[in-house]
């Protein structure tokens, strides 16, 4: 687990130690003895390895001591330090950042292609299990020929693969819309986008704090059907649509029919039989119902 040291040295003391081992040879130019040229070296030498235990921790940055492969503890104190150059100080640090993962193709609970993308937004909260449980990613310098540890990405890395991860169990878990269902209370990616943005900051974070990393936030940057079946899609979007609509026409229709109906039976202004009936009835469904503006044919004659 995390332990933090607090150092209480003043940096400054010791880079004046080490400036004064540094130029000690120019002591010679006093003390011009052959015999003290072997120590004054040996004071330069020891000048640039005090200098070494030298370090400055940055605002919400840190410093991981390691001492020989054992855990030492975390710096988090801010100002300018010195500890054994034997310490290996590895950066850590504690600002929030962000990562958005590449678009992937995933299948909805439907079974319908789509494409999906999130933005998660992070930082480091342990740094013992954030440099120790996750491993550094490593590459050779072509230049020196030696290998280069590379922190940051691998966490990069591996939040983007835990965060895709992550997408691929919410898309199978919902449908991308709730057309089928036909119930608006129905939670799908589309419409029920905070439940869906809680659902994938809690699954992202669940992966994350096993190695020191908090989720602040995760949300969905991108969601659309896969190009093979948008334009289906988008059919069937607007088919709906259109028999919803149509639905809606169809109901207002019927009830301004009884209306008319019981109007004109209220007020007696005339009788109809059935047939009558019928025919106003078809005549007024087709008038509202229709797309376009009824163009009436006005009978001089007697309707009878």
């Amino acid at each position: 687990m995390e332990k933090e040291i607090k150092l209480e040295n003043n940096g400054f003391l010791q880079l004046f130690v080490s400036l004064v081992l540094l130029f000690a040879p120019l002591g010679l130019i006093f003390y011009p003895v052959p015999a003290l040229i072997p120590v004054f070296i040996f004071l330069s030498l020891l000048g640039i390895f005090w200098g070494a235990g030298l370090f400055i921790v940055q605002p919400n940055q840190t410093k991981v001591l390691v001492f020989f492969g054992k855990y030492q503890g975390t710096v988090k104190g801010n100002g300018f330090f010195w500890l054994n150059p034997f310490y290996i100080k590895k950066k850590v640090s504690l600002r929030i950042r962000n990562l958005e993962s590449d678009v992937i193709k995933v299948n909805d609970q439907q079974g319908n292609p789509i494409l999906i993308s999130a933005i998660v937004v992070w930082k480091v909260i342990d740094t013992y299990k954030a440099v120790f449980d996750i491993e550094t990613l490593e590459e050779v310098d072509p230049k020196t020929g030696m290998k280069k540890t590379k922190p940051e990405e691998s966490y990069q890395k591996f939040i983007k693969i835990q965060a895709e991860s992550a997408l691929r169990k919410l898309a199978h878990t919902y449908p991308y819309d709730n057309i089928e269902q036909g119930d608006e209370e129905v939670i799908c990616l589309r419409s029920g986008i905070d439940e869906i943005n809680r659902c994938l900051a809690a699954e992202i974070s669940e992966r994350l704090l096993l190695v020191g990393i908090e989720v602040i936030e995760a949300r969905i940057s991108n969601l659309s059907y896969a190009p093979e079946i948008a334009g289906a899609m988008l059919r069937r979007q607007q088919a709906t649509a259109i028999v919803a609509a149509r639905q809606k026409i169809v109901e207002g229709a019927v009830g301004m029919v009884k209306l008319a109906l019981n109007e004109l039976k209220d007020q007696q202004i005339i009788d109809l039989d059935d047939e009558k009936k019928a025919s106003m009835v078809s005549n007024l469904l087709v008038v509202l119902c229709a797309d376009e503006s009824a163009r009436p044919v006005i009978n001089a004659g007697s309707i009878y």
